[in-house]
């Protein structure tokens, strides 16, 4: 696995938690956690395997 590798298996899970985190404080409706979550899973994604 490389450094990019690692940084975006680093990155992805702190993206997932903040956006719930700020669902929970009422920053975000579920719409917008959803496509957070989804747009951060589908960037994360194309990039690994593009490594």
């Amino acid at each position: 696995m490389t450094d990019a590798q690692m940084g975006l298996a680093v990155a992805m899970p702190a993206i997932v938690v903040m956006a719930v985190l700020l669902y929970r404080m009422g920053v975000l409706q579920r719409g917008g956690v959803a496509a957070a979550v989804l747009m951060s899973l589908a960037i994360a994604t194309v990039l690994f395997l593009e490594q």
